[in-house]
């Protein structure tokens, strides 16, 4: 092995030592409690979530695939926890039109620099000025974010509120316990779900369901 690849390796896993180590000091006590500090404080470090990995980019693809199907072109999507906008650059191909908010104002400006033509906005679904309305948006997305909600209920309820056309929600799939109770009970839910490289090493679920 080259000299150069050993020195990549090392600095590759130094970096994921390092985040590793910080998303466990700052992610303490984050799940179900609206800890938006704490999300953002993660952002201190470059890619906290290792959206730029082999994994997620498959996730992100087949999360597309699972839109696709749901819904086919779409004109107005919104994108709830849009983070530094990694998935962001893979729903801009399939809407006219790409809304993204997130409570970390950090990780709002890099999407906005990732994907300058997309309106970002920093804060919750309730910060937007638009929460109250119906129907603002074709689709209403949230994507891997419905963990660090204290009231999950509260947000699908404003989601199925926005949407026109319908919504659709992600998480991993060992959650099932704690989400499955809030999404089931949607009418007209369905969902669907798949593996990482089939190993069963990483697995989700997808659930969309349509606007009332």
């Amino acid at each position: 092995m080259h000299l150069s690849d050993v020195n990549k390796r090392f600095l590759e896993g130094m970096h994921t030592a390092v985040r590793r180590t910080w998303m466990k000091y700052a992610l303490r006590g984050v799940s179900g409690h609206d800890a938006y500090d704490r999300l953002d404080r993660a952002y201190r470090v470059p890619d906290p979530w290792a959206m730029d990995s082999d994994r997620e980019r498959f996730r992100f693809v087949e999360t597309n695939r699972a839109i696709v199907d749901a819904f086919g072109r779409i004109g107005s999507m919104l994108e709830i926890g849009c983070g530094e906008g990694h998935q962001s650059t893979y729903l801009v191909g399939l809407c006219d039109r790409l809304t993204g908010i997130d409570v970390s104002a950090t990780a709002v400006g890099r999407a906005q620099k990732r994907l300058p033509g997309v309106e970002f906005s920093a804060g919750d679904i309730f910060a937007q000025s638009w929460v109250e309305e119906r129907s603002c948006f074709d689709v209403v997305l949230g994507l891997e974010m419905l963990y660090y909600l204290s009231d999950i209920p509260k947000t699908l309820a404003a989601m199925t509120r926005l949407a026109r056309r319908g919504c659709m929600v992600s998480y991993f799939a060992p959650a099932e316990r704690r989400m499955g109770r809030f999404v089931s009970t949607i009418p007209g839910v369905r969902r669907h779900s798949f593996r990482y490289d089939r190993s069963g090493e990483a697995e989700w679920t997808v659930v969309w369901w349509p606007a009332t």
